[in-house]
């Protein structure tokens, strides 16, 4: 059930007072549309808060990384025409594991999602996923994004992390709830960053050499297993080990006990995006697996750390929009939004040029009339221009040949429209239901109880806990009731 807001006693503006149109609702070529460069309070909103922190990053601050190796074996080219998966191709790759609500400073092994960064230096540019250890997030519009971000941080008034308030933004937006379950499992406490999965959580447009269009979703299987810290063991090893998941992996490379994942993919035929049962770009959905099973394309190892912390991984620079020939985006509205967000927030973060450092800069050749500006290290020579007439590159657009479809609607400001199966708790329930084994289930209960019964948690928030946890399953929602003294 969704909670109405407090009464509006003003109403919400951009910076230059103007009355905004929407607090949570971007502007989109239909319900379910691409979203558009016009959206000007969009825009401003995503680009001032890419510039709350200096230097370093708003959000995934603490984190560490290594350099390795995909390789793919199978033959995928019926789905997509990208050089880096093609069977027996072998792409060097950089993978950046992160936590996202902590500063430079926090503990690795707070409850939070991890990101997990992929950078694959292919032989027509760099592509990279940005992704999570987790297939699905607490939002669906990126609209809400620094709102969701600013509950998870510090309080303006005394800068204190405030349980309340996170509880209060997550109860105002139900669809939360499927990534919230997630996080109060112990899977928000991974033992290491090696015992994680991986997902590029979105789903993108695969395209092959004749055209035909596929929408896919990546996961990321550890090899190691997974295996996961209770809220006390992660406690404890906050105090005793800050830097315990940048420590392992460091370690483990080091004595050459290499990590790896299989990577896996879910393919939909682009056709059944239309009407199948629930709206297959929402990023608070995952695709079960009995519809659309992962097929295994290939696997990637971790084999040599960085030698320079701060210059290869703290100036890595990850974009969703580094799409190589062969993927394309999907009109998933988050996707669409980071598109913009995470290379302005590098070029604010690190500078303009920041593509010219080692570790961003392409293993291809770069031919672009990109040129000047501060700490500019690549350089070209004449023409500087496009069109020329004196031999400059020009673009060929048989590289990208295969990637549009058509696109139709009004200009709104919508949330998508409902497929039939559309609903925020369903699939949390199967979660609890259907995955979760009876330890899973009494620890998250415990997880839950522990983090809501924060002394800045108020009475009634309490009690919209305990109505967002019913709403997922009964049990779950008499479950916490019952930790935190409320009636359920």
């Amino acid at each position: 059930m969704t909670r109405k807001v407090q009464a509006v006693v003003a109403y919400s503006t951009d910076d230059n007072g103007i009355p905004a149109p929407s607090d949570g609702l971007s502007q989109s070529v239909g319900p379910n549309g691409p979203l558009l460069l016009q959206d000007h309070f969009l825009i401003q909103k995503m680009a001032h808060f890419n510039r709350e922190r200096v230097p370093e990053r708003v959000v995934h601050a603490k984190g560490g990384g290594a350099f390795g190796e995909l390789e793919i074996t199978e033959d995928v080219s019926q789905y997509t025409k990208a050089d880096l998966f093609q069977k027996g191709k072998k792409t060097p790759l950089l993978l950046r594991f992160s936590t996202v609500a902590g500063e430079l400073g926090s503990a690795d092994t707070a409850r939070d999602p991890r990101g997990f960064a992929l950078k694959f230096y292919t032989e027509q540019g760099n592509y990279d996923i940005v992704g999570n250890n987790t297939p699905i997030f607490f939002i669906r519009d990126p609209s809400k994004f620094s709102d969701f971000i600013h509950s998870q941080k510090r309080r303006a008034d005394n800068q204190l992390r405030d349980h309340n308030m996170q509880w209060d933004f997550w109860t105002l937006n139900p669809e939360s709830a499927h990534q919230v379950s997630f996080l109060m499992t112990d899977r928000g406490t991974p033992k290491t960053w090696r015992h994680q999965h991986g997902f590029g959580s979105h789903t993108f447009l695969w395209y092959n050499a004749n055209g035909e269009k596929f929408w896919v979703k990546y996961h990321f299987k550890t090899e190691q297993g997974i295996e996961n810290f209770t809220a006390a063991e992660a406690k404890a090893f906050e105090a005793e080990d800050p830097d315990l998941h940048r420590r392992d992996l460091w370690e483990s490379i080091k004595k050459g006990d290499y990590p790896a994942w299989t990577v896996n993919v879910q393919i939909m035929p682009f056709e059944d995006a239309a009407d199948y049962r629930f709206n297959p770009f929402d990023l608070t959905k995952v695709w079960p697996h009995a519809d659309y099973p992962e097929i295994t394309i290939g696997r990637f190892v971790l084999n040599r750390n960085p030698e320079n912390y701060f210059a290869q991984i703290e100036q890595a620079a990850f974009s969703p929009s580094s799409l190589v020939p062969g993927i394309a985006m999907s009109p998933d509205k988050m996707l669409q939004g980071r598109l913009f967000s995470y290379p302005d927030t590098q070029r604010y973060r690190i500078g303009p040029n920041y593509l010219h450092l080692p570790v961003n800069q392409p293993k291809s050749p770069v031919n672009s009339y990109n040129f000047d500006g501060p700490m500019a290290y690549r350089y070209g020579s004449d023409p500087v221009y496009a069109p020329n007439t004196v031999g400059g590159p020009a673009a060929d657009p048989e590289f990208h040949k295969g990637e549009s479809y058509h696109v139709a609607g009004e200009i709104v400001r919508s949330a998508y429209d409902l497929h039939k199966e559309d609903d925020d708790f369903g699939q949390p329930r199967a979660l609890w239901e259907k995955v979760l084994s009876e330890t899973d289930r009494a620890n998250m209960v415990s997880n839950i109880v522990g983090h809501a019964s924060a002394p800045e948690v108020t009475a009634d928030m309490k009690k919209r806990v305990v109505e967002y946890w019913t709403n997922v399953h009964p049990d779950l929602g008499a479950g916490v009731a019952k930790g935190l003294g409320v009636q359920a």
